[in-house]
């Protein structure tokens, strides 16, 4: 009986765009059912357009305080919602997600920004999410992209968010994906997520974006090294940045090396090859040709389906990533656990238990602290 009212559910959500509109627009009425007016007023400025309440609601998503998630989910269950209804009367999906990374000093932040003012005087709306390394120490970070993005910084019609990674893997921050539906729903239609670029770790952006771009500066030491599988295989489109001056030479010969390189590389999808140009952010020459690219790309990939495709399934890795976050969150918040972890830590740092012993006890102590709670 459940899985026939399932199924007649989704004949209704499908059967005319008129239908699915009266379901998004009942979802954000319901999504604030705590009469919260901060969520109501900021998903009104984010729908808006409006910057300030942008920054606030990402501000909000970003927060660990309980109060605070919760609220977090409604506004995002109301703006997806609201996103539903742009998409189902487009017919079409209106944003570009594109990730950039690449390692230090490859010019990431000077290419954004030239990129964004070549985007914004065609009349597009562009986010960029740019994430900062935190301090293991203190936990800080510097915060400076809109330092190195001055120009567009005070473009109007550009918003640009720098936030901490607080430690996560990947580059990105947990809550990145988050700050991107938000941006979409203040009507961004590029949206550049920049990542830290610390290693191969970084393709954990591929699973949040459309299009993985790869910057990779002309004189970087041993080109091999910059060869291997991993974060050059799931790059769609590799920039050799810095192509001028003194650097123009290395950089052909860069480009050369790269092309070579992709060919023997196992091909990730059966519709698009990676293409690897040279450009410079300082000149601006070859900026066109790789905007045109990227536009190349969301062209195929939306013409086949595997755009959408992609969206979902993305949206899958990065639930199962939330679980895997909260668990910890939970494991840690055992009564049994933390009243015995310190004790555990000691002994497995004096040698007196192994690590593998160390955590099969807490495991243990959580189950029995699952099991008492039961009963």
């Amino acid at each position: 009986m459940l899985q026939c009212h399932y199924h007649c559910c989704r004949q209704l959500l499908t059967v005319r765009s008129f239908t699915i509109n009266c379901w998004a627009a009942a979802v954000i009425m319901r999504s604030f059912t705590s009469n919260d007016r901060k969520v109501q007023r900021i998903y009104d400025c984010i729908i808006g357009g409006k910057r300030h309440g942008l920054a606030e609601g990402i501000t909000l998503v970003e927060s660990t305080h309980s109060k605070k998630k919760k609220q977090a989910q409604e506004l995002l269950t109301a703006v997806l919602a609201k996103l539903k209804v742009r998409e189902d009367n487009a017919r079409r999906t209106n944003t570009f997600r594109i990730g950039l990374t690449g390692p230090p000093g490859a010019g990431k932040s000077t290419l954004i920004e030239a990129l964004g003012k070549h985007l914004t005087a065609k009349d597009h709306k562009v986010a960029v999410l740019a994430v900062d390394p935190s301090s293991s120490l203190t936990g800080g970070s510097l915060l400076g992209d809109k330092t190195r993005m001055h120009d567009l910084s005070r473009d109007p019609n550009a918003f640009i968010r720098a936030s901490p990674s607080c430690g996560s893997l990947g580059g990105v921050a947990r809550n990145t994906n988050d700050a991107v539906v938000l941006c979409e729903g203040a009507g961004y239609d590029t949206i550049i997520i920049e990542t830290i670029g610390v290693g191969q770790s970084e393709y954990a952006v591929a699973d949040m974006v459309d299009m993985f771009v790869l910057i990779v500066p002309p004189a970087g030491g041993d080109e091999l090294q910059g060869l291997k599988r991993g974060i050059v295989e799931m790059a769609d489109l590799i920039l050799v940045n810095k192509s001028d001056g003194e650097l123009l030479i290395p950089a052909r010969r860069m480009k050369a090396e790269y092309t070579s390189a992709m060919k023997l590389l196992r091909k990730r999808s059966k519709i698009w090859i990676p293409k690897v140009l040279k450009l410079s952010s300082k000149t601006k020459e070859g900026l066109p040709e790789a905007w045109d690219k990227m536009c190349e790309f969301k062209s195929v990939m939306t013409e086949s389906g595997d755009l959408i495709r992609k969206r979902q399934r993305q949206q899958t890795v990065w639930m199962w990533n939330h679980i895997r976050e909260n668990i910890m969150d939970i494991f840690k918040s055992n009564t049994n656990v933390a009243n015995s972890v310190n004790e555990i830590e000691r002994e497995v740092g004096l040698g007196v238990l192994t690590p593998g012993h160390g955590a099969d006890l807490l495991l243990q102590l959580f189950r029995l602290g699952v099991q008492e709670n039961k009963l």
